[in-house]
C-alpha cells in the first residue's frame, strides 16, 4: 500500500470523502487509524488533517465505517448490506427489521422494489442525508411470505378489486374477472397477490377462498381468522385420519396403566363445553391424609409425533375460542370424543397424583399413565352453589378440594404471585351470531379451585424435570423441556403506572425487590376492585407486564412466582401441553435427551401461534362490540377514558365495555397537546384536559362494522 501523491492543500472535502472512501473499499479487512489514513492519502498539513477528521466523523454518522479500539477505522460491511424481514406501511414509510435484531431500518416506497409485508429481503444501506435518518433500498427479495389478504369484493364490468383494512398495502388489488373463482360483486373473499409489475401501481391478485357475503357472520368470524392467517375450516384428509382411530381401549394397554377407574373422578368446565381435558379424583388414605389426583387427557397415545393429524396440530398448535365459536386445535372426534374425559367412559389419562395432608400440604406426589373414569361432570355454576352450601352431589368431596385450594392460593400470593382477577366480556348472541346482549364473566371460587390444582400439576412437573436434586448431582445435564417462562415488568412502565395511580390517591412502590413489586401489585389490586377506576388501572398494570410465552430455556414465572412451571393440562387445546407429555413419557423411560434447537423451534412457534389466535378473539369481541352499539346510535352512556392517544380519546361505557373512539376533532374548537407521560390531552387555549380514568358522558355517533369501529361523541355537562 503506497503512499497517494496528492495536491490536499487545494482539495474539496467531497474529494478528500471519495478517497477515503475508495481506501476503505480497497481495503475492507483492514483498520486504519487517523495517521495511517492521513500518511497513505498524502495529508501533510494541518487543515488537511482536520478536514480528514471532519470526514471521517461523517463516515462513521453515516455507518460507512465502524470505529475499532485504538481510535482505528474499518469499511462497516455488515451494516452496508443486510438480510432482514420487511414491513409495508401504507403510508409508505416502510421498514426492514434486520436478522441480526439490529434497529429497524427506513425504506422509501421509492425503493421497496415491489417487496411485500413479511417479504425476507436484503437490503444495502444508503447515504444519510443531513438532519435525517438512515434509510436503505431493497436489492433482492429472498422470499416471498406467504400473505393473503382479506376484503370485499368490488365487480367492475372489466375487472374486480379488493377493498381490504389491511394496513400493510397502500394500493388496491386488482383482480381479473379471470381470477374471481366465481365470487360477486360484495361477498367477502380471500385473496393472493400473483405479480406486481414493475411499471404498474397496483398488484394484481387471484380469489382463493370465498367466506360469504359481507355482514354475514360466518363470512365476518372466517374473515378475521383468515386475515390473521389462521385456519377456519379443517382439512379433510385429517378428518379422514381421526375417524380411523377406534374410541376403544384395548385391554393390554388398561394392563400397563394405573388403573384409577374405581376412585372418585369428576370434570368442572363451562356450561358450554365439550372438549373435558381434565379431571380430578379424591379419595382419603388415613386421617389427615388425602389421594388428589390431576387426570389429564392423554392426547399423545391417539396422537403419534410426525402423524397427519400431529402435523396439522402443530401447524395451529392452540384452539381458538372466537365470540360464537371455537376452532379446535384437533379433528372434533378426538377433542370431543375420543380423548374429552366424558362422564360414564373409560378413558386414558396421564395424571400427576399428589398425597395432601389436612393442612394443604404436599407429603407425596408421583406421575402415572393411568385409566380413568369420571363419575359426573360439573358446571361452574353448579360446584359454585355446592360451595356456597347447597346440597348436591359428593358436596364433601368438593369442599374438601376447596379447602386445599385455598390454602395452595394462599401460599402462592405469599411466595408473591400476582393477583390478576380480571372481569371478563360476554355476549349471548342469538342463532344467527347477532348479540342480544352483553354480560360478564368472573372468576368464583368454583374456578380458583380449578385453576390452583392446575397450577400445582404444572409446577410439580415442571419442578421434577429442571430442578436439580441430589440423585440427578449438580452436574448432571440439564434435561431440554418445554417450559412457560414470564420475565420481571419493565421497570419504567411500573415508574409511569406510580406516578399515574397517585392521581387517584394510591400507593405504588417501585423497588427492585421482586417479591416486593408483586405485593404491591397485590395490594394496588385489592385497592382499586369495586371503583370506577379498576379496569383503566389495571389494564395500565398489565401493560407492564412482560408477555408469558415458552422456551426451553427456564428463567422462571414471575406472575405466579415459581421457579419452575410448564403447561401439561391442556393437550387438547395446546400443543406445549403435548409436547410436554411426549418428553415426560421419553424421561420416565429412560430415552436420551432432546434436540434443545429443534423444541425451541417449536415453542416460539407456539408462542407466535398463541399471540395471533388472542389477536383474532379480540378481534371478533371488537366485531361484536360494534354490531351491539350499532342499535344503540344516538343513545348516550356513562363511560371512562380507557385511552389517551394523540389523535383522540378511547371511552370505554362502563355498562357494558364496549369501547369506542372520540377523535380529537370533535373535542372541540382548541389545540389539544399530548402528555404521553400522564395519559392526557391539554388545550392550550381552554386548559380543558382530559386524562386517562376520567368519567365522561358520550353519545354513539358511528358504528362501522367493516373497519370494526366504534365512534363516539362527548357529551358536556
Amino acid at each position: 500500500m503506497g503512499r497517494k501523491k496528492t495536491d490536499v492543500r487545494r482539495m474539496k472535502k467531497k474529494d478528500l470523502m471519495r478517497e477515503m472512501v475508495e481506501l476503505f473499499q480497497r481495503y475492507p479487512s483492514m483498520s486504519f487509524d487517523i495517521r495511517t489514513i492521513c500518511h497513505t492519502l498524502a495529508l501533510t498539513s494541518t487543515p488537511a488533517k482536520m478536514l480528514a477528521k471532519d470526514v471521517i466523523d461523517d463516515l462513521l454518522v453515516g455507518d460507512y465505517i465502524k470505529e475499532n479500539p485504538k481510535y482505528s477505522y474499518q469499511l462497516n460491511v455488515a451494516s452496508q448490506v443486510m438480510d432482514g424481514m420487511f414491513r409495508r406501511k401504507a403510508n409508505g414509510k416502510n421498514t426492514v427489521t434486520p436478522d441480526d435484531g439490529g434497529e429497524p431500518v427506513l425504506v422509501a416506497e421509492r425503493n421497496a422494489m415491489r417487496a411485500m409485508d413479511g417479504d425476507k429481503v436484503r437490503i444495502t444501506m444508503m447515504a444519510r442525508r443531513k438532519n435525517h435518518v438512515r434509510e436503505a433500498r431493497v436489492i433482492e427479495i429472498l422470499e416471498r411470505a406467504d400473505k393473503q389478504f382479506v376484503g370485499t369484493l368490488q365487480v367492475n364490468r372489466e375487472y374486480a378489486y379488493l377493498l381490504t383494512e389491511d394496513r400493510t398495502l397502500a394500493n388496491d388489488i386488482i383482480i381479473p374477472r379471470s381470477n374471481l373463482k366465481k365470487a360477486k360483486n360484495g361477498d367477502k373473499v380471500v385473496v393472493k397477490i400473483v405479480e406486481w409489475p414493475n411499471d404498474a401501481k397496483n398488484p394484481i391478485g387471484k380469489v382463493v377462498d370465498v367466506l360469504g357475503h359481507t355482514g354475514e357472520n360466518n363470512a365476518e368470524m372466517h374473515a378475521i381468522l383468515a386475515e390473521y392467517g389462521l385456519p377456519y375450516v379443517y382439512p379433510a384428509a385429517v378428518e379422514k385420519a381421526a375417524e380411523k382411530i377406534p374410541a376403544e381401549i384395548p385391554q393390554e394397554e388398561i394392563e400397563r396403566r394405573e388403573d384409577m377407574r374405581d376412585v372418585l373422578t369428576f370434570t368442572i368446565d363451562p356450561r358450554d363445553a365439550k372438549d373435558f381435558d381434565d379431571a380430578l379424583s379424591i379419595r382419603q388414605l388415613k386421617e389427615n391424609l388425602w389421594e388428589v389426583g390431576v387426570h389429564i387427557a392423554d392426547v399423545s397415545y391417539y396422537v403419534t409425533e410426525g402423524s397427519i393429524i400431529d402435523k396439522e396440530a402443530l401447524k395451529r398448535a392452540t384452539s381458538i375460542y372466537l365470540v360464537d365459536r371455537t376452532i379446535p386445535m384437533l379433528p372434533e372426534r378426538l377433542c370431543n370424543l375420543i380423548c374429552s374425559l366424558r362422564p360414564d367412559e373409560d378413558k386414558l389419562t396421564y395424571s400427576v397424583i399428589f398425597k395432601i395432608n389436612q393442612k394443604g400440604d404436599v407429603k407425596d406426589w408421583h406421575l402415572a399413565h393411568t385409566v380413568t373414569r369420571s363419575n359426573r361432570r360439573y358446571c361452574y355454576e353448579e360446584v359454585q352453589e355446592i360451595l356456597e352450601g347447597k346440597d348436591g352431589d359428593y358436596a364433601e368431596e368438593l369442599r374438601q378440594l376447596d379447602k386445599f385450594a385455598k390454602v395452595l392460593r394462599a401460599k402462592r400470593f405469599e411466595a408473591g404471585s400476582v393477583d390478576f382477577d380480571r372481569t371478563e366480556v360476554r355476549f349471548e348472541i342469538d342463532e344467527t351470531g347477532k348479540p342480544i346482549s352483553v354480560y360478564f364473566k368472573r372468576s368464583e371460587d368454583a374456578n380458583k379451585l380449578i385453576e390452583e390444582f392446575m397450577l400445582l400439576a404444572n409446577r410439580t412437573v415442571a419442578e421434577s424435570i429442571g430442578k436439580p436434586t441430589q440423585q440427578k448431582g449438580k452436574n448432571a445435564a440439564e434435561k431440554t423441556f418445554v417450559y412457560r417462562i414470564h420475565e420481571s415488568p419493565d421497570p419504567e412502565k411500573l415508574a409511569n403506572l406510580s406516578n399515574f395511580v397517585m392521581k387517584f390517591g394510591y400507593k405504588f412502590k417501585v423497588g427492585h425487590d421482586t417479591k416486593g413489586v408483586s405485593s404491591s401489585i397485590n395490594h394496588l389490586m385489592a385497592d382499586v376492585r369495586g371503583k370506577k377506576e379498576q379496569n383503566v388501572i389495571e389494564l395500565l398494570t398489565l401493560r407492564a407486564m412482560m408477555k408469558a410465552r415458552y422456551s426451553t430455556h427456564n428463567i422462571g414465572h414471575y406472575g405466579l412466582a415459581f421457579p419452575f412451571y410448564t403447561h401439561f393440562t391442556s393437550p387438547i387445546r395446546r400443543y406445549p401441553d403435548l409436547m410436554v407429555h411426549r418428553l415426560l413419557t421419553r424421561y420416565t423411560t429412560g430415552g436420551r435427551n432432546a434436540n434443545r434447537d429443534k423444541y425451541e423451534e417449536l415453542c416460539d412457534h407456539s408462542s407466535d401461534m398463541e399471540q395471533l389466535a388472542a389477536q383474532a378473539e379480540r378481534a371478533s369481541i371488537k366485531y361484536k362490540q360494534v354490531e351491539y352499539m350499532r342499535d344503540r346510535l344516538g343513545e348516550i352512556f356513562e363511560g371512562t377514558i380507557s385511552g389517551v392517544t394523540e389523535y383522540g380519546l378511547y371511552v370505554e361505557v362502563n355498562e357494558n365495555k364496549c369501547e369506542g373512539l372520540v377523535p380529537l376533532r370533535d373535542l372541540g374548537d382548541d389545540y389539544f397537546e399530548f402528555d404521553e407521560k400522564s395519559y392526557c390531552l391539554r388545550g392550550r387555549h381552554t386548559h380543558r384536559q382530559y386524562c386517562l380514568g376520567d368519567q365522561v358522558k358520550i353519545q354513539v355517533a358511528r358504528a362501522d362494522l367493516y373497519r370494526k369501529q366504534l365512534d363516539y361523541k362527548l357529551i358536556r355537562d
